[in-house]
């Protein structure tokens, strides 16, 4: 007797084993400060802490949130992956603040590139 499953793909999750993994957007704000997000979980929402000066792509795990074992007790892991959203259309307000965070990071037009960082100027 041959069984074939097929597992049809999840709209929010990716499967990985017993591991579910799953993308999160951050705002810039919450990613550069620090902050709590609400995350989806098989069993409802998590918290997750964001610690100031998250990068994108940076994953976070939530032990026990994943898929049970097929042999034996216990849980998988949700792995959390941050996406820091940038605002496409800025309000005049926010734009007239990312400009002045530009000016505090050393470029009167809020533009420095990223190798300027690496050299110090």
């Amino acid at each position: 007797l041959y069984v074939l499953v097929r597992v049809r793909p999840h709209r929010l999750f990716e499967r990985d084993g017993e591991d579910l993994l799953l993308s999160a957007p951050v705002g810039f704000a919450r990613a550069a400060l620090g902050g709590e997000i609400e995350v989806p979980t098989l069993d409802g929402t998590a918290r997750l802490k964001v610690p100031p000066g998250t990068q994108t792509h940076t994953v976070f795990r939530l032990r026990g949130k994943g898929l049970p074992h097929l042999r034996g007790a216990g849980r998988g892991d949700e792995l959390v992956r941050v996406v820091v959203v940038t605002p496409e259309r800025p309000s005049p307000e926010e734009r007239q603040l990312l400009e002045r965070l530009g000016q505090l990071e050393g470029d009167p037009n809020g533009r420095r590139g990223w190798f300027d960082r690496f050299r110090g100027t």
